[in-house]
Order: C-alpha cells, then structure tokens, then sequence
C-alpha cells in the first residue's frame, strides 16, 4: 500500500472479493469491516481532498502576498530613492539659489559702496563750494566794510557852490560807479577761479 502507483479507493474495497476457502474468514464480518475501511478512505479522501483546496487557497493567498509584498518593497525602495533623489535635487538647488544670493548680496554690496563713494566725492565737492563761495563772500564783505571805514575817514569835500552842486553830485556817482565796476571784475575774477 505504500507503492505510489497503487491507489485504493472507496469503491475498491466495496468491489473487491475475497476468494473463499475452507475454513476462511467470516464474511458478514468481513464484509463489516470492508464497509468500515471504505467509509473511512471515503472520509479520509475528501479531508484530503478539503485539504488540498485549502493548501491550493493557502499557496494562492500566499502567492499574492508575496507578489504584494515584493510590490510593496520595490514601491518602499523606489520611494526611497525618490525621497534621497528629491533631497539631493533640494540640495542642489538651494545651493543654486544661495549661490545666486551671494552674487547678488555681493553686487548689491560692490552699487553701494559705488554711491557711497560717489557720495563722498559730491560731499567733499559741495564742501570745497561752500568754503570758496564762504571766502568769497567774506572777502566781499571785508572790502565793503573798508570801503565804509574809508568813507567814514575821508572828509567831506567842501560845500560847492549851489551853481557847481549838480556837477559835484555826477562827479560823486562817476566815482562810486568806477569802484563798484572794479569790484564787480574782481567778484566776476573770483567767481570764475
């Protein structure tokens, strides 16, 4: 009964049939007992056969869950790969970027100190224009006031008579009007330095 080849079945122990001799077994017992081993094989083959349904289930399932697992895996390594991907493609970038800034701080920086040196010149040029039109005007005013202290000392020419007091008074003003005009080429002299 262990040969592979030889399979009994419920139907074989039914039909099977003893040959008779004398002085064999009793055959209502026999026959009893051939009925019992038939229902059992019979018992025996369909738990078998319940048996290798479910193994035949069990090996699916399991074949599914081996195919979701490895999907699983190779999803969990391509998200992976996609997260390192992603985090160096961030990195790349935001080195692009800080690079960029940089430049940019740093041409921001090179303008300013442009107008910040050209702010100085301006400054110092506006000074130098202070300082000169101040000389200027001091020298001005300087003249003036010895002009007006020379006039304060100088005496005050005689009367003339009332017939000459006309060409005294043109007189007077051709004087003024020749210092005024020397002064004024003076102040135009300055003025042009």
């Amino acid at each position: 009964m262990t040969d592979e080849g030889f399979h009994l079945t419920p139907v074989d122990v039914r039909r099977y049939e003893f040959g008779t001799t004398f002085r064999g077994y009793d055959t209502a017992r026999v026959n009893q007992f051939r009925e019992q081993v038939a229902d059992e094989i019979e018992r025996l083959v369909r738990a078998n056969q319940e048996l290798d349904a479910k193994s035949r289930a069990f090996h699916e399932q399991l074949r599914a869950f081996r195919e979701r697992d490895k999907a699983l895996n190779e999803a969990l390594i391509s998200a992976q790969q996609m997260r390192e991907a992603t985090k160096e493609q961030a990195a790349r970038e935001a080195d692009v970027i800080i690079r960029e800034a940089r430049l940019e701080a740093e041409r921001l920086i090179e303008a300013a100190r442009v107008d910040v040196r050209q702010l100085e010149r301006d400054a110092d040029a506006l000074e130098r224009l202070r300082r000169s039109y101040l000389a200027q005007m001091k020298t001005m005013a300087e003249m003036q006031l010895a002009e007006l202290a020379a006039a304060e000392q100088a005496p005050l020419p005689a009367r003339p008579t009332p017939v000459y007091a006309a060409e005294a008074v043109a007189e007077a003003v051709a004087q003024v009007k020749g210092a005024r005009a020397k002064d004024a080429s003076w102040l135009d002299t300055k003025v042009a330095e």
